[in-house]
């Protein structure tokens, strides 16, 4: 079709209108026909082209059309499953019958520090936010590898490395040593990395999975991953990709100070190398060590993928050895991780089943090492690929060669004694001390130390310390998981339900990693206290958490909710225990067939929870409006069910 002006175009898709004729050319797409076919029959006027002669076949509805492309998609997937063949791109499993995957990981983590690695320029985050691209309070001579410049380590960026390296169960190595990593692109100005390949300053850690952690159920309930070493090293320039195959430089992030984590190629199913890459965040930030996760780029991985047909039963020494591997680098999500070592191991093991089958006499050695980008699905139906940036490079490329201007790095025992004194409280422990002492379930537990980079967990602390001073009692289970119920879910609630068409400052909880939030610790101690104890209805307090949301309600003289409380007359007057075992023998006298379902033989067995619903209904209408409770409802409606059972 002729380009058309933005005006003539919008005449046309919106209200049907046409400035001169429009031919469109679609023999060639079968598709494409009966989509231009009905938008020209539907837009189009007396004026313009007339619409096609109905087709004597009825259009396929849509929806049959989706359902029958979804079955054609299993019975083809099936038919390959029975054959032997190769899995198709869709296949999200975590394993592949007859093909074993091996991953290692490479983790980069930016320290948290107030300089850089060898210069004294001041640290940024990950994305330079709140300076100036190229700031020179961030830039050093030596970050931009100005002739003369030289590298000045900075002891204090040992501080968060070894607390991170400790956290991973390493060994601190008392000597380590600098090397050079040669490679030549715009984004490195010296034209290699200072690193730690040879004398790295930790070895020999470990992390240890669990099936809460989102490992593979194949994995079973505990998994150990084994840390080959970490090392410290310099980061990179950020480029800035511009219209027309232009980048920018941003040298803020050049010589931040990194630690690259190293595992063993232990991993065998991608969800269990996406919960690895996601608990090795949380360590990090349990103990301080790095500014921030994957979600703000402070964290980024590289996946090393290869695949071998799993070995038979007399297991050749061929068997036994890994299959090539390809380097996906700079994965900056869980999610990424997981898709692209999906995404790569089917697109090996399809090349290699390829050439199996055109009788290749080596189908390993199609699968060249290389290093990979990852491209993420465009929409929900895509599947995302991983394609070629360059070969992959060996030892003998990158000429490691130790830098000839810093020497060894000594770390003295006590520095390590003392920091390993003072890390803190494992988030395994952790999550272990939530599930014990303070009644939540693993998930929830779970859900509290993720969110809000650990603030959420901190609030709840210390709404659970004020809520349990005004109740005067002490580390109560059932009180500290009744503040969590409110704690996860009220105040998640908060965000997704009731702001829906606000803009995204009036919508958010503010909270922060230190467990400040915009509600105030001491109004929501308030509202849950007056609920535990009765004095509120349920409807009431989540009005009042609503109304200091929004700021109406306020921990100010004069504002607080205990006064908002007093001046709505907002306190719960309760009916007495003698009233609601009175309204349940009323409600039950009129319920006969009802009754006779919880004295039948099958009421031992499976309790009619819904009828009991329905006499608690009944109980609450029956009452005086605004002072029954449900719990206590049902309670006094058991109570008459039981004695009238008895009375049978």
């Amino acid at each position: 079709m002729a380009g058309l002006p933005a005006r003539q175009l919008e005449r046309c898709l919106l209200r049907g209108r046409l400035t001169r004729r429009i031919q469109f050319s679609v023999s060639g797409c079968p598709q494409c026909s009966p989509l231009l076919a009905f938008r020209h029959d539907r837009f189009s006027s007396s004026t313009t082209t007339k619409a096609p002669p109905p087709s004597n076949t009825s259009p396929i509805p849509l929806r049959k059309q989706l359902k029958d492309e979804a079955k054609a998609r299993k019975a083809k997937a099936a038919q390959k499953k029975a054959s032997g063949e190769a899995p198709s791109a869709t296949n999200r499993g975590q394993t592949v019958p007859g093909w074993e995957l091996t991953v290692g990981i490479e983790i980069h983590a930016q320290l948290n520090t107030a300089h850089k690695l060898f210069s004294a320029a001041k640290a940024t985050d990950s994305h330079g936010e709140g300076r100036e691209p190229n700031d020179p309070a961030n830039v050093a001579f030596f970050d931009v590898a100005l002739p003369g410049a030289q590298p000045i380590f900075q002891p204090a960026t040992l501080i968060p490395a070894i607390r991170a390296a400790l956290a991973l169960e390493c060994t601190i190595q008392p000597l380590s040593r600098f090397d050079r990593k040669h490679y030549f692109h715009w984004d490195q100005p010296a034209g290699y990395q200072i690193t730690q390949y040879y004398e790295p300053f930790a070895r020999g850690g470990f992390v240890e999975l669990f099936a809460r952690d989102g490992i593979a159920p194949e994995d079973g309930e505990k998994v150990r991953i084994d840390i080959v070493q970490v090392q410290m090293e310099q980061d990179t320039a950020k480029t800035v990709a511009q219209p027309g195959d232009v980048h920018w430089l941003d040298f803020n992030r050049v010589g931040m100070p990194l630690i690259e984590i190293i595992t063993a190629p232990q991993l065998h199913h991608p969800a269990t190398a996406a919960a690895f890459v996601r608990k090795v965040q949380q360590l990090l930030v349990a103990v301080d060590a790095c500014t921030s996760g994957m979600e703000a780029g402070g964290l980024r991985a590289d996946v090393n993928v290869s695949v071998r047909r799993t070995a038979n039963e007399a297991g050749t020494a061929e068997d036994k050895r890994l299959g090539v591997r390809t380097e996906i680098k700079n994965l900056n999500s869980f999610r990424a991780v997981e898709d692209a070592i999906i995404a790569e191991r089917n697109r090996q093991i399809a090349a290699i089943t390829a050439a199996e089958n055109d009788g290749h006499p080596s189908p390993a050695s199609v699968i060249v090492s290389e290093t990979r980008g990852w491209t993420p699905p465009a929409s929900a139906g895509d599947e995302g690929k991983t394609h070629r940036l360059r070969g992959k490079e060996g030892e003998v490329d990158y000429r490691y060669m130790p830098d000839p201007d810093l020497g060894p790095v000594v770390i003295d025992e006590g520095l390590v004694r003392y920091l390993g004194l003072t890390l803190g409280v494992s988030p395994d422990a952790e999550l272990g001390d939530l599930v014990k002492s303070y009644g939540l379930s693993q998930m929830d537990a779970a859900a509290m130390m993720a969110l809000d980079g650990g603030g959420r967990a901190q609030y709840y602390y210390d709404v659970v310390e004020a809520v349990e001073q005004r109740l005067g009692v002490e580390k109560t289970v059932e009180v500290r998981a009744f503040i969590a119920n409110w704690v996860l879910h009220q105040l998640g609630r908060l965000t997704s339900e009731r702001n829906a068409g606000d803009d995204a400052g009036a919508n958010s909880l503010e909270m922060t990693p230190e467990g400040t939030c915009r509600i105030p610790v001491d109004s929501l101690a308030d509202i849950l206290a007056y609920r535990y104890q009765g004095r509120i209805t349920a409807n009431v307090a989540k009005e009042l958490l609503f109304a200091v949301f929004r700021g109406d309600v306020t921990d100010k003289e004069g504002s607080s909710v205990t006064d908002a409380i007093e001046a709505g007359s907002l306190w719960f007057d309760e009916i007495s225990p003698d009233e609601y075992t009175a309204l349940a023998e009323e409600v039950i006298a009129d319920e006969p067939k009802t009754l006779k379902l919880f004295a039948s033989p099958a009421a031992l067995k499976k309790y009619p929870l819904g009828k009991l619903q329905f006499l608690v209904g009944k109980l609450l209408r029956a009452g005086p409006e605004g002072r029954t409770d449900p719990q206590n409802a049902e309670k006094a409606v058991r109570a008459a069910i039981e004695r009238w059972v008895k009375a049978q």
